[in-house]
């Protein structure tokens, strides 16, 4: 993958791929995924097309990414528009930060739609899903333009 393709996603141009975030920490080899994905000081990001992205993502962390997603849209938090970043809405109860570390992301694009309304009817909407090393599960959405990458 190469930072063009995880740059068109952010700009909601590849609503038919997914991109998946794991991050260094959570992973014990992650020059294993560099060939799928881009390896950076934070982990390994990869945007890839929609059936094999939830494939990966289930194959990784054991959890249909769809499943995590209905979970995670119970919490709202705050993920990075780059999409290699979040803040876990549990770490304001907590005194350490230790313990509150984004995991993964998952996340997707889609398409404007004025007859919905609302978010949609402004543009394209990123979907961002993330898993906390306190074992939250949390999402954001957001129009894409509206955020810094």
């Amino acid at each position: 993958m190469s930072e063009t393709a995880r740059a068109e996603f952010l700009a909601g141009e590849r609503t038919d791929d997914v991109l998946i975030f794991f991050a260094a920490h959570a992973l014990s080899n992650p020059e294993a995924l560099a060939d799928h994905g881009e390896l950076r000081d934070e982990g390994v990001v990869m945007v890839l097309p929609g059936e094999q992205g939830r494939a990966m993502y289930e194959k990784a962390t054991g959890v249909d990414p769809m499943t995590f997603a209905q979970r995670a849209m119970g919490t709202e938090g705050d993920i990075g528009g780059d999409l290699l970043s979040a803040t876990c809405p549990r770490k304001w109860d907590d005194e350490s930060d230790d313990d509150h570390q984004v995991r993964n992301i998952f996340a997707f694009a889609e398409e404007q739609n004025e007859e919905v309304g609302g978010l949609y009817a402004e543009g394209n909407v990123i979907h961002a899903y993330a898993h906390c090393t306190c074992g939250a599960a949390y999402s954001d959405r957001w129009v894409v333009g509206d955020r810094d990458a």
